[in-house]
């Protein structure tokens, strides 16, 4: 699996989150027709290549219906922008105020357009209604509540009645979903992330004069915990949609480490900064374990998350191990122990990735009887790995084998093959299994 490491030294948003993606080969072309799926009207999209700071990249936009085209150039910050009476002010250096706008009340019209509203329930429905695929409605959704989820604890509303401005909307409806699916393009990699870097200053929004972070940033990134540090630069960096990106794919945040990098790409901002470029630098590549052995083995992290048990069924056992293997868990497993006062108990363990660490603490404190969960982050050694399709005198079994040093050390069968050639040919699945292992080694 491909890494995606985002180096947001200059902070970022929704925007220069597409940009670096397609700086790394996302074909804009596929990106237009998936987000053509939402049915949703009112914009065109402009994509260019650009520098800012002599650091070349690619610009993109989405342009309003009601908005005339204008001409990409590093002086963008003085073309059209559209201010509203309930403006959340994240300019970040974008055109439209691509951040999203908020209101608790209909507005007043803008004098250019009738300023229609639609909740998160509606963005919902928009979504879900679509033909995109189901990887992109999901995210995009989970996007879209982090953000509803800030704004309704700061406006004291329910998520679903945060209202978002038709002017926000469609813009902000295009960034996050075209987010979703540009990874989707780029394979879906594991997403990781240098600490976040916030500007200073004030902002004008609908809660009044705020300082940097912005209120919903700032909610965005505590509620999953994420650290914020402020710099010099006089300016917001980070937009709630910005935010929010980061909070539901980012895996954690840090320096880079053994980072291949294969391809790199640049998504430009607008705005001339101070201190630094106005641009998110993206790095796709492969992580590189260095083996002091000299073994080429792979190896990544994974959260390892137990529980001790005394007072659970067999029955809830057992479908909690469905619910965590149907829901992704890597594996899930129980061990006998004994217990304070000589009870005989179960070490419950599940094995999952370390972005789904809470999800399955979660799982585990809902559906069994624990009362805590312990997590721990593992290195794995793993072999590499690779399918087959090797001729036994039965017919052909497709077989996973395990490489090390570039030689075959494991070879397993997969049973579902290895069962439908042995009812076929009337002969006992280990005998297949068995002609199999010959045939791969």
């Amino acid at each position: 699996m491909k890494t995606l490491y985002l180096d947001i030294f200059s902070g970022i948003a929704g925007d220069m989150f597409i940009a670096a993606l397609l700086d790394l080969g996302v074909d804009a072309t596929k990106l237009e027709h998936e987000l053509k799926k939402l049915k949703l009207d009112g914009y065109h999209l402009h994509t260019s290549r650009g520098q800012k700071s002599a650091i070349a990249g690619v610009k993109f936009d989405v342009h309003l219906a009601h908005e005339p085209d204008h001409p990409h150039q590093e002086t963008a910050c003085v073309l059209h922008i559209h201010e509203h009476p309930h403006d959340s002010g994240h300019h970040h250096g974008h055109t439209h105020l691509r951040s999203l706008q908020f209101s608790t009340t209909p507005s007043a019209p803008h004098e250019h357009h009738h300023e229609e509203q639609r909740n998160f329930s509606e963005i919902k429905k928009l979504i879900t209604d679509s033909k995109l695929s189901a990887w992109v409605k999901q995210k995009s959704i989970a996007v879209f509540a982090r953000i509803a989820e800030a704004e309704g604890k700061i406006h004291g509303l329910p998520p679903n009645e945060v209202h978002f401005h038709e002017v926000g909307a469609v813009d902000s409806i295009v960034d996050i979903v075209g987010a979703a699916i540009a990874l989707e393009l780029l394979g879906k990699p594991r997403v990781f992330a240098s600490p976040v870097v916030e500007g200073t200053g004030w902002i004008q929004c609908a809660h009044g004069r705020f300082p940097v972070p912005a209120p919903a940033t700032l909610a965005i990134l505590g509620a999953r915990k994420i650290p914020v540090s402020q710099c010099e630069e006089p300016h917001e960096l980070v937009t709630p949609t910005g935010a929010a990106l980061l909070a539901e794919f980012v895996e954690s945040f840090g320096a880079m480490e053994n980072l291949v990098a294969e391809k790199i790409g640049f998504g430009l901002g607008t705005r001339e900064n101070q201190t630094r470029p106005n641009v998110l630098r993206a790095v796709l590549g492969t992580e590189s374990k260095v083996s002091t052995s000299g073994l080429d083995w792979k190896s990544d992290k994974v959260a390892v998350l137990e529980t001790n048990l005394d007072d659970c069924t067999g029955e809830i056992l057992g479908a909690f191990f469905e619910t965590a293997l149907a829901a992704g868990a890597l594996d899930v497993f129980h061990t006998p122990i004994q217990m304070k006062k000589n009870r005989p108990g179960i070490l419950l363990t599940v094995l999952c990735a370390e972005n789904e660490a809470d999800k399955f603490s979660e799982m585990i404190l809902r559906e069994t009887t624990a009362f805590g969960v312990r997590k721990t982050i593992a290195e794995r050694r793993k072999l590499r790995r690779e399918f087959a399709e090797v001729k036994t005198a039965f017919g052909k079994v497709t077989v996973k084998i395990g490489r090390l040093g570039g030689k075959v050390v494991q070879a397993a069968p997969e049973f579902e093959s290895a069962k439908k050639v042995a009812a076929k040919a009337g002969v006992p699945v280990k005998r297949v299994f068995e002609a199999a292992i010959k045939s791969a080694k």
